[in-house]
């Protein structure tokens, strides 16, 4: 049974569910933090500074550890500017890098990395279904980065570990990720389908998706996993249902996808293209959703 887990981003949306959802099974969580400020220690749970830009890390963090969960990352939602996209891809690929090297240096337990991937790999579709035997890959930046991110963490096969790839959806929380982004302009009167409105959403409820990371850890599961909920929905889908459970009126056309395009460049393609992902491979391993329709989620977050 895992006893202590190292979790890298521990503080941030999905870092703080699972060190909850941890504690409640009794595991203890060591913690990177870039802050010294930051740094808690209580019986269990433990923070240790590192700096991956500088390459500092503080190597008693690995102390009785026997699995990493890597969710380090900068947020994909800053303009893509050349500079912002070298912080996004440094920021996964880096992390990964400085683990991997301090590792190789130190005596050390570990038998398992975990790390946060994304859907973004699969390319745009509003018909194919994607699971994680798929081979292509998309042609956007964010593809990009999650091939970048995953040949990082693949590097920890080479040393005799399992690893897992946890393909994320649209994260859907209370105060962060992208739902409170929906609900805003819902709220103000001025919502409206995004685009063609066609576009498929896989999302997950937080607490699903840290469940997921539980899930694999406790199994000691390696492979690839897409952590999407059973029952993706198209955007057109997801800002009715939204607009309806605020009671608030859809009055707007859809919003053209060439003024989204003017708005945010590039970047546009979070909010028009999307995938249809599948979730039967957790689901067939024995992973229980809490939240399979978006119904049920959106009663429980709003």
């Amino acid at each position: 049974m895992i006893k202590k887990v190292l979790i890298t981003g521990a503080t941030g949306l999905i870092g703080s569910e699972l060190v909850r959802q941890c504690h409640a099974e009794g595991i203890v969580v060591n913690y990177f933090t870039t802050s010294k400020e930051k740094i808690e220690n209580s019986e269990n749970y433990s923070g240790f500074y590192w700096n991956p830009k500088k390459g500092e890390i503080d190597i008693e963090a690995f102390e009785g550890v026997t699995a990493i969960i890597n969710l380090v990352g900068a947020s994909i939602s800053k303009c893509w500017t050349k500079q912002n996209k070298k912080i996004i891809l440094d920021s996964r690929v880096e992390t990964i890098n400085l683990l991997y090297k301090t590792l190789q240096k130190i005596d050390h337990n570990i038998v398992h990395f975990i790390t946060a991937s994304g859907i973004g790999v699969y390319p745009n579709s509003k018909t194919k279904l994607y699971t994680e035997e798929d081979k292509e890959v998309g042609n956007t930046f964010l593809a990009k980065v999650v091939v970048a991110w995953e040949a990082a963490a693949a590097k920890f096969k080479n040393s005799g570990m399992e690893v897992s790839k946890v393909r994320t959806g649209m994260v859907l929380a209370k105060k962060e990720g992208a739902l409170p982004k929906l609900v805003k302009p819902i709220k103000l009167g001025v919502g409206a389908p995004l685009g063609s409105g066609d576009q498929w959403q896989s999302w997950i409820h937080i607490q699903d998706i840290a469940g997921i990371y539980l899930f694999l850890l406790k199994n000691q599961l390696e492979g690839k996993y897409n952590a999407v909920a059973p029952n993706p929905v198209q955007n057109k889908k997801i800002t009715k249902m939204i607009a309806s459970k605020l009671g608030s009126p859809l009055w707007l056309p859809n919003i053209p996808a060439f003024i989204l395009k003017l708005l945010l460049g590039e970047m546009a393609v979070l909010v028009l293209e999307g995938q249809l992902v599948s979730s039967q491979k957790i689901e067939q391993l024995g992973y229980q959703f809490k939240f399979y329709n978006l119904e049920n989620a959106l009663q429980d977050l709003l």
